[in-house]
């Protein structure tokens, strides 16, 4: 079971540069990525994404990649002589002509910014991509064994909530069972105090005394309940990603929860409803953070 909450990062080198590649997350209801490149990798953004929807199933990623050259600039610097040999013949021309000195010096003519020209070193596109995808790997992974971490303490979390619910739904169906008898006390106290010395009918006060304990009984809501723990555990030791089914599992829980708390004609009861209810809602935000 994974957090949808992490960090990875990862380096390595292509050629002269070094690309560090960083991987974040937030959680989010579908997979969603933001991938952030330098101009020169662009064309590796499609193979990236196809890694990190392979790594990754749901969350809000973001990706981004910076470098640095590691043994100088990828910049090729030329003269082009062509062009200032035309501007010194140029200039010799109008000095002879005007009747001027050509004293003209080598750092004059590289003034002229069109004198040199700029090359960038041509990147290896599939070796770069090759290296990107080995790099992202490693940081995936880095990134991924951070998720199971905070998977590892949210299941314990939920685990000792869940514990705490079924022990909850057990106390709950005791408390239940007296409460029907103390109804059906109470129910013959009142009869005894309304009829006084004659006889009260027994068969009446048992027809009461099972309607009310049919209109509270919660036999079937506990075992529901219980059932639905059982299975909450099971499924958080599944190796895939186990999120939106806890979720759907957490409504149920809630759901019977509430049925069994609109049966409630205890005052205790209704407590232990309403901290059963609170457990819920606590295991319900946590696994928000669940792939």
């Amino acid at each position: 079971m994974k957090s949808m909450t992490g960090y990875g990062r990862a380096k390595g080198t292509s050629g002269s540069t070094e690309i560090t590649v960083e991987i974040k997350s937030v959680n989010n209801r579908y997979f969603e990525t933001s991938i952030r490149l330098p101009r020169i990798y662009n064309f590796a953004e499609p193979a990236i994404k196809k890694r990190l929807q392979e790594g990754v199933s749901r969350g809000k990623i973001d990706y981004s990649i910076t470098y640095q050259r590691i043994d100088g600039s990828d910049t090729h610097v030329k003269v082009d002589t062509a062009l200032v040999k035309e501007y010194l013949e140029a200039i010799k021309g109008a000095s002879k002509k005007l009747g001027l000195k050509n004293n003209i010096k080598a750092d004059n003519l590289f003034r002229i910014p069109e004198a040199f020209i700029l090359t960038k070193k041509e990147e290896d596109t599939e070796n770069a991509e090759k290296v990107i995808l080995e790099i992202t790997a490693e940081a995936l992974k880095n990134y991924n064994d951070m998720r199971r971490a905070e998977g590892e303490r949210l299941k314990a979390d939920l685990a000792a909530r869940l514990d705490h619910i079924s022990a909850l739904s057990e106390e709950i169906e005791k408390r239940n069972v007296n409460t029907v008898k103390e109804h059906t006390e109470k129910l013959y106290e009142k009869l005894k105090e309304l009829v006084g010395d004659r006889n009260i009918d027994d068969s009446r006060v048992l027809t009461e005394a099972a309607i009310f304990a049919d209109k509270v009984c919660i036999n079937e809501e506990a075992v529901r309940l219980r059932s639905h723990v059982v299975q909450f555990k099971k499924i958080m030791e599944l190796d895939e990603p186990v999120g939106k089914k806890l979720d759907f599992l957490t409504q149920e829980l809630n759901r019977e929860a509430n049925t069994t708390g609109s049966k409630c004609q205890d005052s205790a009861v209704t407590q232990m409803v309403i901290e059963l209810k609170s457990e819920i809602e606590k295991i319900r935000e946590q696994i928000q953070n669940i792939e």
